[in-house]
């Protein structure tokens, strides 16, 4: 008798879809991050990447959220945090129907001339 396991190897593959046609979550508008004022003055900069959790209606999942990369500095990473609630989404696609998804949005603070 033949070995079952490539069959349930390229069954497991079609059942996982194309991952070429997940499309994340998009963001609406601009992000709206309170810069720290202080840092701002300092001309402190740094990109924090959280890692969000968003629903098929582009809502972020409360709780789902966490600090993937550090900015380096600790009040960053706090305001990055903090403007989570007023973030809206276009929700992720996969295979053309929305669904809840994970991904990383970066949250850049550069302050300006």
């Amino acid at each position: 008798m033949p070995p079952r396991w490539p069959f349930l190897v390229l069954w497991l593959a079609a059942c996982a879809g194309d991952p070429a046609a997940d499309t994340p979550p998009v963001l609406q508008g601009e992000a709206d991050v309170d810069y720290p004022p202080d840092l701002f003055v300092q001309g402190v900069a740094g990109t924090t990447e959280l890692q969000l959790f968003v629903d098929s209606t582009g809502v972020v999942v409360p709780d789902s959220t966490r600090v993937l990369t550090s900015s380096g500095t600790a009040a960053l990473d706090s305001a990055a945090l903090a403007a989570v609630p007023r973030l809206r989404y276009t929700p992720g696609q996969r295979n053309g129907r929305a669904v809840a998804m994970p991904f990383v949005q970066p949250i850049q603070f550069r302050p300006g001339p």
